[in-house]
């Protein structure tokens, strides 16, 4: 029958919606940015954060979550063992876009800069000519004052500008954006007619936890949203794709879709990721679709690796590999031995230990994320022939031909086995490491917005990982100690949302058993401090300091409750050493120059808040609180910027609407006063809004 209005409208929305996008999108100028025979091909990747391979149709899955991907896999070749080199956002987005392991470009954990001597996609393609742009859903990506700094290398854009969440605000219009908003931005992009070919990064990250799908999919995955989230993010990759066929660019492009890392629900222990190297975080989805879907439908059985994507991608576009890229070019594995003429640009890397066939090639993974956020052991992993093999302090062996669940550990019984793999894994490192320093600090900012997407984090150095075949006995496997990062993450997302009376009974577990964990105590602190409770929250962020006295975060919790308490005094000190820890921090500049204030340190107080506007010019309560003092110096006219800045930031403040009413009426601006003195009225009182 015809596709007629009858049927169109049997359509699911989404569908719906994504068509007539397409379709808008095609009519109105995508179709133009289509490229002339023999270029270079437009690029696009796709990054799906936290979602298991088991999620997808083309792997197997009879969820039915994935018709959109299922179909693009059609068109590509699907790599059914393909396996991510680490377990967190960042750390796994670097080895995807350098095409470098984690121990040469030092980009490990949260925070760390990817420096200009490491190889780097974009910028690659960028000096070829192509236009480049990203679009990220998650403060995790966001380069600038974020998490990921460096990774704006080679963008003509970089979509980002996240920012920390206030009490009831959106969480999709602060720290993350959801799909459909990521895939919007890129597409308004697309639109622009500009010469040459583009390489295009977008970056889903509605799998990531807290999980919280829109409709219809949060009611049709009521019993495990984790589920809808991935069948919205499928939408959403169809939104994308649709739009690119409507405007005949999907056929020339080559488009490579891959999850950064997957996501455990109680296997072996684990709930999210990040602690262990199991296939539930550790084997990912990888499809890659070729310029006019050359090997369409083909399965390539033998391991990959995410550090593969790189060096595959610029085979494809005809670039020349960096001589430090470490990841190899999979386009062999799609034929019957190497392609003529390749031998470059497939070349194998020199730091890979190269196995005797394709179908036996190793797969290295590693996270530092157990000894960064709690102190215990790292753990690295080999896959190689039909093993896994995890180097902990208790070491396990796993043969997935008999066991895929990795749940008999054959350590003990195959010593010999667990022998040869612990030699090449450590051969491996050694030989793909790079002697390379990076700084292992992360800021009290950074540690802040880790806390907000859910991660344990600390603003002090964690020594660095010793070799696991050095340290003793006294070193914590994270096996034996799963459940307190359970409990620690599940806390930080309760304390993110405000349920602090929740958050106190999980830390108290923690630190039962973990009594000297000082992230523990100091966000047992934090917790009392918010409910006013400074009894209780002054000794437990004094103990948290005790055991890290080198805590910028810390001394800056301490000194609100001891604010909280009205011993301004003494909170002079902690605010000063939070300044002195991260002179860039703005709240920590407005905290000072608010006890300033109070202990008549007035010009003090008046240098740190202009401080603090420097590096936030919108920074609402120091707006507010320099504009008052400059309203009680006698000084109205230079205090209504910083109040009428102050009210536009928070229009819902009744203190910023009386504050300006009070210049006005110095001023003799009558009609303005009782404006601004009307609205401040409507408004409840601080507290109870």
């Amino acid at each position: 029958m015809e596709f007629g209005e009858s049927a169109y409208g049997r359509l699911p929305f989404s569908m719906r919606f994504s068509r007539c996008l397409a379709l808008f999108l095609g009519m109105s100028g995508l179709s133009a940015l289509a490229l002339p025979p023999n270029t270079p091909p437009n690029i696009v990747l796709i990054t799906l954060d936290t979602t298991r391979a088991d999620r997808m149709g083309f792997l197997g899955s009879h969820r039915a979550l994935t018709p959109n991907l299922d179909r693009l896999a059609k068109d590509g070749i699907i790599f059914s063992r393909a396996y991510a080199q680490v377990p967190l956002t960042t750390a796994s987005h670097a080895v995807i876009l350098t095409g470098t392991y984690p121990q040469f470009n030092h980009v490990n954990d949260f925070g760390k800069p990817l420096l200009p001597d490491v190889p780097y996609l974009p910028d690659i393609l960028h000096r070829r000519g192509y236009r480049t742009a990203a679009f990220v859903g998650s403060l995790i990506l966001d380069p600038l004052d974020g998490l990921a700094p460096g990774f704006d290398r080679g963008f003509d854009v970089y979509d980002a500008g996240f920012r920390l969440r206030r009490p009831r605000e959106d969480r999709y219009k602060t720290v993350e954006r959801r799909g459909g908003d990521v895939v919007a931005r890129a597409l308004a992009w697309l639109r622009k007619p500009r010469k040459g070919p583009f390489f295009l990064w977008v970056h889903l990250y509605d799998a990531h936890d807290p999980y919280d799908p829109p409709a219809p999919y949060k009611q049709q995955h009521a019993s495990f949203p984790y589920d809808g989230e991935i069948a919205y993010e499928d939408s959403v990759v169809g939104t994308l794709l649709n739009a690119l066929r409507a405007g005949k660019l999907y056929d020339g492009a080559l488009i490579a879709v891959m999850a950064d890392h997957g996501e455990a629900f109680g296997e072996h222990g684990e709930r999210t990721h990040g602690i262990f190297l199991y296939d539930e975080t550790i084997h990912v989805p990888l499809v890659l679709k070729q310029p006019s879907n050359h090997f369409a439908g083909k399965t390539v059985t033998s391991r990959t690796g995410l550090v593969d994507v790189a060096p595959t991608i610029l085979q494809i576009a005809g670039v020349p590999l960096p001589k430090n890229i470490q990841g190899e070019s999979v386009l062999r594995l799609m034929t019957r031995g190497r392609p003529s003429g390749a031998s470059k640009s497939t070349r194998a890397s020199a730091h890979m230990p190269q196995p005797e066939t394709d179908l036996n090639r190793p797969a290295y993974a590693e996270t530092d994320y157990p000894h960064r956020a709690f102190g215990w052991s790292s753990l690295r992993s080999l896959r190689s022939d039909t093993y896994l093999f995890i180097q902990a302090p208790q070491r396990e062996l796993y043969d997935q031909s008999a066991d895929p669940q990795a749940s008999r550990n054959l350590a003990s019984t195959r010593p010999a086995t667990a022998d040869t793999l612990a030699a090449q894994l450590t051969d491996f490192r050694v030989r793909s490491s790079s002697s390379s320093t990076r700084p292992a600090e992360i800021d009290p900012q950074q540690a802040e917005k880790l806390n907000a997407l859910g991660y344990v984090a600390s603003d002090t150095g964690t020594p660095e990982a010793e070799s696991l075949e050095k340290t003793g006995s006294n070193v914590v496997d994270p096996k034996n100690k799963v459940e307190i990062a359970n409990l620690m993450h599940e806390a930080i997302m309760d304390m993110e949302d405000g349920r602090y009376h929740e958050v106190i009974p999980r830390l108290e577990r923690v630190l039962t058993d973990e009594p000297k964990m000082p992230v523990a105590q100091m966000q047992l602190g934090t917790a009392y401090a918010r409910l006013k409770d400074y009894q209780k929250a002054v000794p437990a962020l004094k103990r948290a300091l005790l055991l890290r006295p080198d805590s910028g975060m810390g001394h800056y919790e301490l000194g609100l409750a001891l604010f909280g308490t009205g011993d301004w005094q003494a909170a002079a000190p902690e605010f000063e050493f939070a300044v002195q820890h991260a002179p860039k921090w703005a709240d920590a500049h407005f905290s000072l120059g608010s006890v300033y204030a109070r202990i008549d340190r007035v010009p003090d107080a008046m240098r740190e808040l202009h401080t603090a506007l420097e590096l936030a010019p919108s920074h609402y309560r120091a707006n507010l609180l320099l504009g008052r003092i400059l309203s009680l110096q006698g000084k109205p006219r230079d205090a209504l910027p910083n109040l009428r800045e102050a009210a536009k930031v928070e229009s819902n403040s009744r203190e910023a609407h009386a504050f300006l009413a009070d210049a006005y009426e110095q001023l003799g601006l009558n009609a303005d006063a009782q404006r601004e003195r009307a609205q401040a009225q409507r408004l409840p009182p601080p507290g109870q809004q």
